[in-house]
């Protein structure tokens, strides 16, 4: 294995929606504690094994908090996390935070929100069905990013004549690669937006998550206006752009390696769950093949073998762990029958995803409408062709044209 100096700096160059850059596997193997130099040559740690990530997440000594002191090391190009969010805290204050928050994300509400995405799904294709006729569909554009959006902003209960305007300022939110002064400008125009429907849920409540999470209550204690705008964000990041990219690159990757299993799914959508625990562990969703929000020791750590020394950044690498040969088996292949999954794409421990559930939802109806209507569905381009966003936060397609009844569609 090469020197720490002789890696590549981080984000290495080799990821891809289909996996992380093969050199994870090599770390992994050799030097899983690793030190590296970032894109701007700030030096950071990275973590590769699964254990080891998992073991990391539990430790409270590496802060999320710490991240946002002066004197934190900086990393340029990498989204980092408004602070006061709930991914952006320790114990005790996270503590508080999502223990107040998950009242809203109860089992049975999220599974009563299962109709209602169905009956989104069904109005997307139905329009989408339209544009077939004409030829090839943006399924990105047509539906996963339309069905994203609504679920979201349903549970903030944005009205749907403010959508088109909010999407705006969420992709500019999530550009790391953009304007940062447009950035700051979207993230304080969806903070104003947020604080006015939080002020309207508090009047006159919904049956939404946004009045549910207004409503918690631990004794007396309640979130605060800014606590509620700060899990709003929270909601739109993981619930919004992420599950949008998350279901477009799952459907590439079915139609465009995998069309067997496409058709299978159709026929037996009992198999759609353990289809989808394999789509979230193999196709990668992460840009930078880690959540792309550091971690700061507040004491010196051993991980791995390796002593993290107190004040150093840390990087955890999920892409990489949800490849790790000794949890695993044939890891670089995609089994779509795979019992034994314990992926970490939602995170393990304090700051595992809120949305996790809903996420699963919303992904398992689409595929399982997508692929029983469509048996017959074919790119209309080649794979090699599509287009990504640069600098996005998530592997992102520009556009998924996808010709739903085939060759004649």
């Amino acid at each position: 294995m090469a020197r720490s100096e002789d890696l590549p700096r981080f984000p290495f160059p080799g990821s891809s929606h289909r996996g992380p850059d093969p050199l994870f596997g090599r770390l992994r193997a050799e030097r899983p504690v690793v030190r590296v130099t970032t894109a701007n040559g700030t030096p950071a740690w990275l973590i590769t094994r699964h254990e080891d990530i998992r073991t990391a997440l539990e430790d409270s000594r590496l802060s999320r908090a710490a991240t946002y002191e002066p004197s934190a090391p900086q990393f340029d190009g990498l989204f980092q996390a408004p602070p006061g969010m709930i991914i952006s805290l320790d114990p005790p204050d996270h503590t508080r935070l999502r223990a107040l928050a998950v009242q809203a994300f109860s089992p049975e509400r999220i599974e009563r929100m299962r109709p209602r995405v169905r009956q989104l799904v069904d109005e997307l294709l139905g329009l989408a069905e339209k544009e077939a006729a004409e030829g090839p569909v943006d399924l990105l554009g047509a539906f996963t990013g339309p069905l994203a959006l609504s679920v979201i902003c349903e549970l903030l209960g944005v009205p749907e004549a403010d959508r088109t305007v909010f999407h705006g300022w969420i992709r500019q939110f999530a550009d790391v690669g953009g304007s940062q002064d447009e950035a700051v400008a979207a993230r304080e125009q969806l903070g104003a937006y947020m604080a006015g429907l939080v002020t309207g849920r508090a009047q006159a409540p919904g049956d939404d998550v946004l009045s549910a999470l207004i409503a918690a209550r631990l004794g007396d204690d309640r979130l605060s206006t800014e606590e509620l705008i700060g899990l709003g964000y929270t909601l739109l990041g993981a619930g919004g752009d992420s599950s949008a990219s998350q279901l477009a690159n799952s459907v590439l990757t079915l139609l465009s390696r995998h069309r067997d299993v496409w058709r299978r799914l159709g026929e037996h959508p009992e198999e759609v769950p353990e289809a989808v625990e394999e789509l979230l562990r193999g196709v990668n969703l992460l840009g930078d093949d880690t959540s792309g929000l550091p971690r700061i020791a507040t004491d010196d750590i051993t991980i791995g073998g390796v002593t993290i020394p107190a004040g150093d950044a840390v990087f955890l690498a999920f892409a990489s762990a949800n490849r790790d040969e000794s949890v695993f088996a044939d890891p670089d292949r995609l089994d779509f029958r795979r019992s034994h999954n314990p992926h970490l794409s939602f995170g393990h421990g304090m700051h595992r995803c809120l949305g996790a559930a809903l996420a699963r939802i919303e992904i398992a109806v689409a595929v399982e409408e997508l692929t029983r209507r469509y048996p017959d569905a074919l790119l209309a381009v080649p794979e090699d062709e599509l287009a990504w966003q640069r600098g996005d936060v998530n592997h992102r397609l520009v556009a998924l044209p996808v010709r739903l009844h085939g060759a004649t569609g």
